[in-house]
């Protein structure tokens, strides 16, 4: 049996009295499963056929909103609704105890020109998944495609942005905007041993206190990949003057942590003519699982049987390594039960530059290559970049300069898959 906290139960049973709601709080809070279920009631209720549901990939969407690790729209429906795909794209057909058809559409609005994908449409109802992560075009088309909507209703989540985020001033703070709280304390499931581990885990910066636990819009003082830049950095495809030449993976692992498995491809972008070598790494690809229940063997047979074939298919190239964290020895284990060999990952255990030793090592030469441009992103539909894009916001250093053990999964396995790029093709000086 489902078991909703006071706060979860009345904002799920509150009336739809305003035309956009927002849930915004910290991880862990409940807000996901309680909009999830708000939604369902509202589609049910709605004179509309047609609804939507967006996230920064179409799989994210998916996975967050419909499948919901068992508490989703594709559960909340079951027995009478089946996934179908029309002109306008795939969507969960949900025939309603009135008898009326209703058709939930899930899209992905993290790039440029995501919403070429619902121009067209005519929608009752939008669910914007982490709408701080969507692209502004696709947000505001969302909004213009329910305008003749009969019972037009939209609710977006999120956790808290940076203060002056375009997505507060350019859509909450315009619209008929109704906001709800959301803190640790809302979620039924975290046991008070779960809180107080949560607390003192946030208490090692104050940023990650005010965001994560008080769930608070904050601005984090010495972010780490402060020059990445979404424009400059996302590419929708490998360029044809961009030849690959060679693909691996690079991972790290965690069974209580998120795990993160990125594809890289080496291209070299000089003039063959000339003679000249110019090499650029691309990050195509990312597998990765944050919810910490999943057995170690059940996310290596994800990313064995599903992810680098997936991979392998679409670039037509077969990885020469798979690198794996050192420390995760259990997720090098499992890989390699199902037949693919993986390496250590250089994590920079032993690198010396001047004053700079060890993991500072990595992170410095890093931020060089995206600086440079020497490190390009070609984000997926099915396994994007979102994950990182998140941690390139949130990975940060304390008052001395280190930097803070969190968010930094997805940028650890970037780390890893950079040091091999540079030293492997002369580039680390």
């Amino acid at each position: 049996m489902i078991k909703f906290s006071p706060k979860q139960e009345a904002f799920i049973l509150d009336k739809y009295d305003h035309t956009f709601e927002v849930c915004e709080g910290t991880p862990r809070g409940g807000k996901t499963f309680a909009a999830t279920s708000r939604y369902a009631m509202h589609v049910l209720a709605s004179r509309d056929t047609s609804h939507l549901v967006v996230g920064y990939s179409s799989e994210q969407a998916y996975r967050l909103i419909f499948d919901g690790d068992g508490f989703g729209l594709t559960h909340i429906f079951k027995g009478f609704s089946r996934v179908s795909h029309d002109d306008s794209g795939a969507h969960l057909l949900v025939t309603c105890p009135d008898g009326s058809i209703k058709k939930i559409y899930w899209k992905g609005g993290g790039k440029a020109d995501s919403h070429k994908a619902i121009t067209g449409m005519s929608l009752g109802s939008v669910y914007f998944c982490e709408i701080n992560l969507l692209h502004m075009d696709m947000i505001q088309e969302c909004f213009r495609r329910t305008y003749a909507a009969k019972d037009r209703w939209l609710i977006a989540d999120l956790n808290p942005p940076a203060p002056k985020h375009p997505v507060i001033t350019q859509v909450f703070e315009v619209q008929d905007t109704k906001w709800t709280h959301w803190t640790c304390h809302d979620n039924p499931v975290l046991t008070p041993q779960r809180l107080k581990e949560i607390e003192e885990a946030c208490s090692k910066s104050p940023f990650l206190y005010k965001r994560d636990w008080l769930g608070e819009r904050a601005i984090p003082q010495g972010v780490i990949y402060f020059m990445f830049d979404q424009n400059k950095h996302v590419l929708n495809y490998i360029p044809d003057r961009f030849q690959p030449i060679e693909m691996y993976f690079a991972g790290d692992g965690g069974t209580t942590d998120a795990t993160s498995i990125g594809c890289y491809i080496v291209c070299d972008a000089g003039n063959p003519i000339a003679g000249s070598h110019y090499y650029v790494l691309l990050r195509v690809g990312n597998w990765h699982y944050d919810k910490g229940n999943m057995a170690m063997s059940d996310q290596a047979k994800h990313i064995v049987g599903e992810f680098i074939p997936y991979m392998r298919g679409k670039y037509r190239m077969r990885e020469s390594s798979i690198f794996i964290d050192p420390a995760c020895k259990a997720l090098r284990l499992e890989i390699e039960k199902l037949g693919l060999m993986t390496q250590g990952a250089d994590n920079n255990a032993h690198d010396i530059k001047g004053t700079v030793k060890g993991l500072m090592c990595g992170i410095e030469m890093a931020q060089g290559a995206l600086t440079n441009n020497r490190i390009l992103f070609v984000d997926d539909d099915r396994y994007g970049m979102a994950p990182l894009m998140t941690e390139f916001g949130l990975y940060c250093t304390d008052d001395r300069g280190v930097p803070i053990d969190a968010y930094n999964h997805c940028c650890d396995e970037f780390r890893y898959g950079v040091n091999y790029f540079l030293k492997q093709y002369g580039l680390w000086n």
